[in-house]
């Protein structure tokens, strides 16, 4: 739903929301009932589709692993019927990250799911986590460090009460591993001290920042910790948690086993064998590491992460106006003349789009607010070096998809357009960067102005821009720039026909 005034998302009330996690191990669906500003549990489903585990040598997910993670997802589907699309959210993480075919793949999924699907970057994935965890936990003023050992990649995070303040996520996982040191479910001191080690070195990258900053308790979450801590507490080798000491009976009753259909182990669920000690090598190493005597082990993990993020997004707390904030402070951003181009672009918007989604107008908002970022670094260029920032820093809530088109509509805001061509010409995203790129060029002299009536309308090869004769006859200076453009929009192959009217037939029209 989109406030008229702004464009903005206004709150919407859901009785359930649901989060997709696509893990590189298993596939989560989470249901939560609404509450105030709670969520509680409604329905979950698990499928340890091991998507990690179908990636071949060159990093392109087999079709076999493909049919089975598409199949999960029908399932999960199902389930899913009824649902607003606003209140379901889907993330893939490591394997998707990493896996050159993952576009492909994503297409199919998508319409097995029947929603979109995010892919999100390891410290964005840190990020939700910590929020399902910090939800998961009773209220402290203390600092906590959580951890979370995952099929592909592993994220640490320092925070207190819900907010984290230090985040990274490092390529190391329990199925990558086992696949790796494990081979054929081979297990032996060479293989476990080889993962070990190569869990050390990674783990190493941020001991020094992580200590500096200090904690007070350590928390593991999702299916690795939790299944070490059962299975150490089952045999007596912990009383809460694990520990050192603990862990290490583990590890040498894995290796005593020699092989993974050999381990007799209660309280392991027969899916978790295979990647078991992928993930405690991984844990031993990170206990070694940071030096931890005691680690709990909490329900919450990223669905629940997502979850909360979404209840954000409904009840307009997104993460995503906060980190559009933020860059504006960081990069010092004119916030008059951000607003200036974003009043107009939203008024060509309207115009060209009819009634535009409202992740439309979000987006568009945002390219306003963000597109003179790169001005921080230097003048020349300035939009490509906006461009480069919107696609490679951190910006919590984002996701991969999110900030390339993000960063696409920035880059285009101004210069030759044919450095987009690979865009599709149905793309509703021309529409954007049509309307950003008329804003900015109309807001040059960077000055409130009274604009003139005009109109636009979208036209099968492009766009049409109808402005006063008069006004133009005035402003040579605009009118110039405006016939510059329309032989960028010609180089691309589409056309802007920018055409000078009777005020009096702008006025009627309007």
């Amino acid at each position: 739903m989109v406030d008229a005034h702004r464009g903005r998302l206004r709150l919407v009330d859901y009785d359930s929301l649901a989060a997709v996690d696509l893990g590189s191990n298993s596939f989560h669906l989470q249901i939560g009932r609404v509450v105030d500003d709670q969520i509680y549990p409604l329905d979950s489903l698990r499928e340890p589709v091991r998507l990690g585990a179908g990636l071949t040598r060159d990093k392109r997910l087999d079709r076999a692993t493909q049919a089975r993670a598409l199949e999960s997802l029908a399932r999960f589907g199902e389930r899913l019927r009824g649902f607003a699309p606003g209140a379901v959210r889907a993330v893939g993480t490591n394997a998707l990250r990493v896996a050159k075919n993952a576009a492909d793949f994503l297409a199919e999924a998508e319409r097995a799911l029947g929603f979109p699907i995010e892919v999100i970057f390891g410290r964005e994935e840190a990020r939700l986590i910590y929020l399902g965890v910090s939800h998961a936990l009773p209220p402290s003023p203390e600092r906590r460090l959580v951890i979370d050992i995952g099929g592909g990649s592993t994220e640490f995070i320092i925070g207190t009460g819900y907010d984290p303040q230090v985040m990274e996520s490092l390529p190391m996982g329990c199925v990558s591993y086992s696949l790796r040191y494990f081979p054929d479910g081979r297990i032996d001191k060479g293989g476990m001290k080889r993962a070990e080690l190569a869990a050390s070195n990674e783990v190493q990258r941020i001991v020094g920042e992580y200590r500096r900053v200090g904690w007070r308790h350590a928390i593991a979450s999702s299916g690795t910790a939790r299944s070490i801590a059962a299975v150490i507490a089952a045999l007596g080798w912990a009383d809460n948690g694990i520990t050192p000491d603990g862990l290490e009976r583990l590890r040498n009753h894995v290796l005593k086993a020699g092989a993974v259909d050999r381990l007799d182990l209660p309280a392991l669920k027969a899916d978790r064998l295979a990647i078991l000690p992928g993930g405690v090598a991984i844990m031993s190493a990170i206990v070694s590491e940071l030096g931890l005597a005691q680690v709990e082990v909490s329900d919450g993990a990223l669905r629940q992460g997502v979850l909360y993020d979404l209840l954000g997004r409904v009840q307009h707390h997104d993460m995503r106006e906060a980190t559009v904030a933020q860059f504006m402070r960081r990069y010092h951003v004119d916030a008059a003349q951000a607003g200036r181009v974003e009043a107009l672009a939203l008024r060509l918007l309207r115009e060209v789009a009819g009634r535009p989604r409202a992740d439309e107008v979000q987006l568009l908002r945002w390219a306003a607010s963000l597109h003179e970022i790169g001005l921080s670094i230097a003048q020349a260029g300035y939009h490509k070096h906006s461009a480069y920032i919107l696609s490679n820093a951190d910006m919590p809530g984002f996701s991969q998809a999110d900030q390339r088109r993000l960063a696409r509509i920035v880059l285009a805001h101004r210069g030759k357009l044919t450095k987009i061509e690979s865009l599709p010409m149905r793309s509703a995203d021309w529409d954007l960067i049509f309307a950003v790129r008329i804003a900015a060029l109309f807001y040059r002299s960077r000055v409130d102005t009274v604009l003139p009536p005009l109109g636009c309308r979208e036209t099968e090869s492009g766009f049409q821009l109808l402005l006063p004769s008069p006004w133009l006859e005035a402003h040579p200076l605009t009118a110039a720039a405006l016939e510059s453009e329309e032989d960028d929009w010609k180089a691309l192959g589409m056309r802007l026909d920018v055409k000078a009217v009777a005020a009096e037939k702008l006025a009627a029209a309007g």
